[in-house]
């Protein structure tokens, strides 16, 4: 297992092996994983957020403690609830360290810790942001893991971040975000 902490750098031989054993769980996985590979095989900085033709980012799947709802915010922007998440800062090439900091940073919960059952990899996404500003519309290919909080976790997201977080029970995901969020959840509610 790698050390935890940004000095950590995967190199892209890693990070495609880490793609190749993942086993998508339906067609729209499959096809986001196919679309991923190629990103990361085709080089370059792969979190650019100025790659017009689509960038890594990262995101955090977080359980409660006891595993029966997942933690939710509200993204401002995209106007719905989804899993914290977002783009790797500069320097940074670790997808899995990319979720850390992001849910660190959006949920403010201390000791985050890898579900056991999923040390790897959880769900793969490609979707399409739309064009806002001087932003080009461009695909965000999402590399999600998934951590559980502590059973003392208190919620204190960092200055400017979305004050707006809610533990929602998994059977209840999908009538409050998008078929992303919900396929998580069903696959969460699946290995029960």
């Amino acid at each position: 297992m790698a050390p935890a902490g940004p000095c950590y750098a995967p190199s892209m031989s890693a990070l495609l092996q880490e793609l190749q054993r993942y086993t998508p769980a339906d067609e729209h996985e499959a096809r986001s994983l196919a679309r991923i590979v190629t990103h990361v095989a085709a080089g370059g900085d792969l979190y650019d957020r100025r790659r017009w033709d689509g960038h890594l980012t990262g995101s955090a799947f977080i359980l409660d403690a006891g595993h029966e709802r997942l933690l939710l915010l509200y993204h401002r922007k995209l106007q719905r609830w989804l899993q914290p998440g977002g783009h790797g800062e500069p320097g940074e090439t670790d997808p899995l360290e990319v979720s850390r900091r992001e849910a660190l940073e959006e949920s403010g919960i201390q000791g985050l810790t890898l579900h056991p059952e999923h040390p790897a990899l959880f769900d793969v996404d490609v979707h399409l942001i739309p064009a806002r500003g001087d932003e080009q519309a461009h695909e965000h290919l999402d590399l999600r893991y998934l951590f559980v909080a502590p059973a003392d976790a208190r919620l204190a997201p960092a200055e400017g971040e979305s004050r707006q977080l809610a533990w929602v029970p998994l059977a209840e995901v999908a009538s409050v975000s998008d078929e992303s969020v919900a396929r998580a959840a069903r696959k969460l509610l699946a290995r029960r």
